[in-house]
């Protein structure tokens, strides 16, 4: 098979695009999560309905297998405030609040929160294991609490006084959104002394960042977290956030998500516009990459590999519909980009495999340790990613290969911004193992798969 050259306006466009767009890092002072945060999420295997044993056990298997790779993050996603989240929804879901309109966990589901002792229970579980502890929040103030006119703590406001009546999410009206006012202000404080109080580290906040595009609440979450006397990661989602708001979510976000929710999809249905796949995740990541810097990070969602279930969050219990080529792909393009790294899977239910993936360091390096990520080349089936090593030497390139067969591609390293026949040795950061060395870039890449090298001058 003969390699194929690409033309030079490919190159081109993608470095032109990226050198352009400044790097957010340059405009804003670091904040939480000075690297992209790694962690586990609960939506993904168990929907609204985890119970605080699930949880453990995976915390658990968190500790004992993924800490020392550097991931620290565990999240109890939504609906942690419904007794009955596996009925038929509104109106039978019964929801549990305190006296001044904040939602609490369930205890028949979290039995460590009795007496009115909230999370703090289960996040000093997470903290004596070296771990952070997360939660998941729908924005604005429980539609409840308006109607019964609850006082808003510490403050001489009550929910109407807060609560925007003629907002509330699309896919989820539990709750109204929030007036830009003081007692707006004051039940988003409210809440951000609760949850520091239990002792929070992250906080996803949902129907916030798309559909709408909610930047008052987002400003006025940010400052209320930062009053709550401990850092607490705040993330946006859903996508796609706009892109020309780059600048504003930097400033008052540590990650947002840049694309709709992301399941295990190569590619949708020739009529599915939902959920987001991996095939036209690269096309969202070339615009929001150059964003990418401490404190803030562009969100391409969840890691949906491993086992899928019991309960996930969309369709059956499933092992991930992605092949091992595309689990490499996912892992590959996400670190190259320095995306969040959040797992979905059901962590007891782990294979050797996709626990080696997910452990790899020099992998992981990539995702936490390099800088000035951008694409280099995008065509239609090869798209071709370059990053710098913090504190060390070389390139980190990654090749991907969209189509549908084996991809040969051949190009001079000058064409990835390198120096033209200089002697490069190859590592393959997948395989852990030195790959020779070249004067340019030859590789045959398998279908939907990847490669991913780190090029050091040879000796």
């Amino acid at each position: 098979m003969r390699h194929r050259r690409f033309p030079r306006n490919a190159w081109f466009l993608a470095t032109a695009f990226a050198l352009v767009m400044p790097l957010a890092s340059a405009q804003h002072p670091p904040q939480p999560a000075a690297t992209p945060p790694m962690g586990w999420n609960s939506w993904d295997s168990y929907g609204l309905s985890i119970t605080e044993a699930e949880f453990r056990d995976n915390v658990a298997w968190f500790d004992q297998h993924l800490k020392s790779s550097g991931w620290s993050y565990v999240v109890v996603d939504e609906g942690w405030y419904l007794s009955n989240p596996e009925s038929e929804g509104k109106p039978a879901w019964q929801y549990v609040m305190d006296e001044n309109g904040r939602y609490l966990p369930a205890t028949n589901r979290f039995p460590s929160a009795d007496q009115g002792a909230g999370f703090k229970a289960l996040a000093g579980y997470v903290h004596s294991l070296g771990l952070k502890f997360g939660l998941h929040i729908i924005r604005g103030i429980p539609r409840e609490a308006v109607a019964k006119n609850l006082p808003i703590a510490n403050s001489s406001y009550h929910a109407a006084d807060a609560a925007d009546t003629t907002d509330t999410c699309p896919w989820n009206s539990d709750n109204y959104g929030l007036k830009e006012n003081a007692a707006a202000q004051a039940y988003y404080d409210s809440l951000a002394r609760l949850y520091g109080g239990w002792g929070l580290d992250f906080l996803k906040v949902d129907c916030i960042s798309s559909r709408p595009h909610k930047e008052e609440e987002i400003r006025m979450l940010s400052l209320a977290l930062g009053r709550a006397g401990r850092p607490i990661v705040l993330s946006l989602s859903p996508g796609p956030t706009p892109l020309e708001k780059a600048g504003f979510v930097a400033k008052y976000a540590n990650m947002w998500r840049i694309s709709d929710d992301f399941w295990d999809l190569w590619r949708n249905g020739p009529s599915d516009e939902w959920p987001q796949n991996l095939h036209d995740q690269f096309a969202t990541a070339l615009g929001w990459a150059p964003h990418a810097g401490p404190g803030h990070w562009p969100d391409a969602d969840m890691l949906p590999i491993g086992y899928l279930g019991p309960r996930p969050g969309w369709g059956q219990a499933r092992q991930t519909r992605l092949t091992h080529d595309e689990q490499r792909t996912l892992l590959t393009l996400w670190s190259m980009i320095r995306s969040p790294l959040v797992l979905g899977c059901n962590l007891t239910r782990m294979d050797e495999w996709t626990t080696a993936l997910i452990t790899n360091p020099e992998v992981i390096r990539v995702n936490q340790h390099s800088y000035a990520g951008r694409a280099v080349l995008v065509a239609n089936r090869t798209v071709i990613w370059r990053a710098q090593p913090q504190g060390g030497s070389g390139v980190y390139v990654a090749v991907f290969n969209r189509g549908d067969t084996p991809d040969d591609v051949a190009l001079e390293w000058n064409e990835l911004g390198m120096v033209k026949g200089m002697p490069y040795a190859l590592r393959d950061l997948w395989e852990r193992k030195d790959a020779g060395s070249a004067k340019s870039l030859k590789v045959t890449v398998p279908a939907h798969a990847s490669v991913l090298y780190l090029a050091t001058e040879a000796k």
